[in-house]
């Protein structure tokens, strides 16, 4: 089971357990975020496609860590003008691991607590 999901404005392919470096988001490392802008989701070929997103589908993920990427060097010349500029960045990234993708109508486990407390 895979999703195309819409993170921080870019869109990823996403399945459970994948790790996934994104835009730097909010949030500590360790917190749980939802996304629920689901463009596609394909469970074992059977593919749902939304317009533009489905509705009731989410994907859960959990952030590892905040870090920067690799150095990015800009460098501009315009030939026979004397004029060059160099400059670079490095991005601000967030690594997030993928828990779990939720199918619309797709009902919650419920925890093994509450089940044996139900069961009592």
């Amino acid at each position: 089971m895979y999703a195309i999901v819409e993170i921080a404005g870019q869109q990823f392919k996403v399945s459970k357990d994948q790790k996934v470096y994104v835009h730097r988001l909010e949030g500590k490392e360790g917190d749980a975020l939802t996304f629920a802008k689901v463009l596609l989701l394909d469970d074992n070929g059977s593919i749902t496609l939304g317009a533009p997103a489905i509705e009731g589908a989410s994907v859960e993920a959990k952030v590892l860590q905040h870090l920067k990427g690799d150095k990015v060097i800009v460098f501009k010349k315009k030939r026979r003008k004397g004029y060059k500029v160099k400059n670079g960045h490095r991005q601000s990234l967030t690594q997030i691991s993928i828990t779990g993708i939720t199918a619309p109508g797709a009902k919650k486990k419920a925890s093994k607590k509450a089940e044996t407390e139900t069961a009592e």
